[in-house]
């Protein structure tokens, strides 16, 4: 059994990181998706509702595989953190050549560090490239139609947490 590990902050899951994850279960058996705990930041959904928005949306999304998926906190190293959860395949999105170049240097240090470790470069599809969890947070924030960047029950908990 193939197990990858995909991290990052979910804050809010994206319809580009569901499509990436839509990817990394063609690629592996199983994916950890792997919520990251930063103490210095305070996140818009706490770290419960962000496992429960991606498996919400995953299930919606493919409910064949929702069941492969597992979701983890953490708050150290990324390949000590796949290393641990037993992943051999670490997942990484792209949208554009600036998360390439920046992705290339840390799967170089990535693999310096846990050679064991294989980073994949999956691409996000045309529709989600452009797509920010940032922007998404930002449009939401100030009553911005964000229903064409998350898939629907992120939409619903934005619209829970941005009442006007």
């Amino acid at each position: 059994m193939t197990t990858a590990f995909y991290p990052g902050s979910f804050d809010p899951m994206t319809n580009g990181h569901l499509d990436v994850l839509v990817q990394a279960l063609q690629v592996a058996d199983r994916v950890i998706v792997a919520i990251g705990v930063h103490p210095g930041k305070t996140p818009l959904f706490s770290f419960e509702e962000r496992a429960d928005l991606i498996r919400a949306s995953l299930a919606e999304a493919l409910p064949e595989k929702a069941g492969n998926i597992d979701v983890v906190s953490f708050d150290r190293l990324v390949v000590d953190a796949a290393r641990a959860n037993g992943a051999r395949l670490l997942i990484r999105g792209l949208r554009d050549g600036t998360d390439l170049d920046y992705e290339m240097q840390m799967a170089g240090m990535n693999r310096q560090m846990a050679p064991d470790v294989q980073t994949v470069f999956l691409p996000a599809g045309t529709a989600s490239r452009p797509i920010t969890a940032t922007l998404v947070r930002q449009i939401a924030s100030m009553g911005g139609d964000v229903s064409a960047f998350v898939p629907a029950p992120v939409l619903a908990a934005l619209k829970s947490k941005f009442v006007r």
